[in-house]
């Protein structure tokens, strides 16, 4: 059993993992390999994650191997417009004594006790519903009836949603979509992914991935990232680039004034670090460098900078601007 208490050994081990990792989802998912990572940053750092793609490129298929490979819970939560908070949480049922008669409250607990839960198509379901989910994500605990139930560590949302199809569907609110570390974008597999897809698929059943990380050994990697050192310089970096997309910033360049309503907050440049230093040592370095912090900069700052109207008319994108302010790192 790996040990990943601390120390270069600990860097040099989770390298390791990741590289059993990866191997271990490939036996399900081809490609992706960058989705792939950034939902394991997201784990360590004990965020959550917003996947968006269309229907048909193995989002739940993904994330339902990823709790394979690690071990986890595994529990899935399909938003619905008739879904009720209580389905997510739990209810308390009245259950009577079979030898004294007498009437009493049980609790039953709900989907979102699990290690992962994946939360599919969450603009699909009232706001109502989906603050049920969010609460639990921020707080790592649900109160039902006045009591309050822990949720068991490590606790991790995967929530996804269908860019097409919007009739109908209730968008998060920008202060909720702030609750998520990383919002990643599953885009259409290249023309050899997708031969390699239809024939693995169509054909007999191949290996299923094994097992790699267990809870106990991602609550360690959890404490590890936390402790990993990170220079003065890069915290600079990664304040002065998140405050850049705020227009009301006098260092903002001309054109985030131009075509940016509002930027990232402060838990952007949270994010930032954190996720810089959990690539430093998935990549075996044992303190993050500027490359990482330019790896995790779109999946954390593109649903926290909100483009204006004059942006939208003009084609230009979140993703665009970040990236270009990407180039003003140095």
């Amino acid at each position: 059993m790996r040990d990943f208490s601390g120390g270069m050994e600990a860097v040099h081990a989770l390298q390791d993992a990741r590289e059993q990792l990866l191997q271990e989802i490939r036996c399900s998912i081809v490609g992706q390999s960058e989705v792939i990572e950034h939902l394991l940053i997201t784990l360590l750092c004990r965020g959550h994650g917003l996947v968006v793609g269309v229907p048909g490129l193995a989002k739940t298929l993904l994330i339902s191997t990823l709790a394979r490979v690690l071990e986890l819970k595994f529990s899935r939560i399909q938003f619905t417009p008739d879904l009720m908070p209580g389905d997510i949480t739990g209810t308390d049922v009245i259950e009577e004594d079979q030898n004294s008669r007498a009437k009493h409250f049980r609790f039953f607990h709900g989907p979102i006790f699990a290690n992962i839960v994946l939360a599919d198509e969450i603009n699909r379901t009232p706001p109502k519903t989906q603050s049920a989910l969010l609460q639990a994500m921020q707080e790592h605990e649900v109160t039902v009836s006045g009591t309050t139930y822990p949720l068991e560590e490590p606790f991790f949302v995967l929530a996804t949603q269908n860019p097409i199809e919007q009739e109908g569907t209730y968008p998060l609110p920008e202060a909720q979509l702030d609750r998520f570390m990383f919002m990643l974008r599953v885009d259409y597999p290249s023309f050899a992914e997708e031969l390699e897809i239809v024939k693995s698929t169509t054909g007999s059943s191949g290996e299923l991935p094994r097992s790699v990380l267990s809870a106990q050994q991602i609550l360690q990697l959890q404490e590890l990232v936390r402790r990993t050192p990170v220079s003065d310089h890069l915290v600079e970096q990664a304040v002065r680039l998140a405050s850049r997309t705020r227009p009301g910033n006098p260092e903002a360049p001309a054109w985030i004034k131009e075509q940016v309503s509002w930027g990232a907050g402060p838990r952007a440049s949270q994010y930032l670090v954190l996720g810089a230093k959990c690539r430093g040592i998935l990549h075996g370095r044992p303190t993050p460098d500027l490359e990482d912090l330019r790896a995790v900069a779109l999946p954390v700052l593109r649903h926290r900078v909100l483009t204006n109207f004059a942006a939208e008319a003009e084609g230009v994108t979140s993703d665009a601007l970040i990236g270009r302010l990407l180039e003003t790192l140095a």
